[in-house]
């Protein structure tokens, strides 16, 4: 699916002036834009038309958006960008639980929107892997890239799409020092190059799930003042 004519948009808001920006602004821009104005209707869209992103607002009569993101997830992986007038840090965190891929304010700048989107499909069209090596295993933890797959003690982990995308450069890249703009343009995409806080918060979920002691992390190592690298000999 090169052809941005064949990658399909599902947009959901119950605000029909949100609704219709987002889809004028996207269909100029050459997507096939599909809407939904609450929960319950973004999944019968879903269902029918299997899009390849979804725009998603979180304070939605029937289902909300925090619900519509689970049942999404649980039956794909296409990346969903949150609308939400609120991006404190809880609500990231939340949002990373549940799989979101990004966040974006309500009003949201048109040509933001685009950009995003933009980014999270060429994201996802992205196949990345330079190690020597696609499997780190060490008794405690085992990671294969190219099956993107992660087990802690044995036991099957779940990422989202962007925690896995951020472990798989660390790991690629494993001993090696990277700065949270080089983590950032790789995973995020090059417009997120100055959203540090988005690397800070998804670094800590990442920790939760795969550190001993996500307090004195073996693996995901901090260099303060200049990135974070993976630890290979923890």
């Amino acid at each position: 699916m090169d052809d941005i004519r064949d990658r399909k948009i599902l947009v959901v808001d119950d605000d029909p002036t949100t609704r219709l920006l987002a889809e004028q602004v996207l269909r100029e821009a050459g997507y096939q834009v599909y809407l939904a104005q609450d929960g319950q209707e973004a999944l019968r869209q879903f269902y029918a038309v299997r899009p390849d992103l979804v725009v998603l607002d979180v304070v939605m009569p029937h289902l909300n958006g925090w619900q519509t993101l689970t049942i999404i997830r649980s039956l794909s992986d296409a990346p969903v960008l949150m609308l939400t007038g609120q991006a404190a840090d809880e609500d990231m965190v939340q949002g990373l639980e549940l799989g979101a891929d990004d966040y974006l304010g309500k009003p949201f700048n048109p040509k933001v929107l685009v950009a995003r989107v933009r980014a999270a499909l060429r994201r996802t069209a992205q196949v990345a892997i330079s190690m020597q090596s696609p499997v780190f295993e060490d008794g405690y933890l085992r990671i294969d890239l190219l099956e993107r797959r992660v087990w802690v003690n044995g036991e099957p982990i779940k990422l989202s799409a962007k925690e896995d995308g951020m472990l798989a450069m660390l790991v690629e890249n494993a001993d090696r020092l990277l700065s949270s703009r080089q983590i950032l343009e790789r995973v995020w995409g090059w417009e997120y190059q100055d959203d540090t806080d988005y690397v800070r918060v998804y670094m800590a979920h990442l920790r939760q799930k795969l550190e001993p002691d996500p307090k004195k992390p073996r693996y995901l190592v901090t260099e303060h003042g200049t990135g974070y690298r993976f630890n290979r000999r923890s």
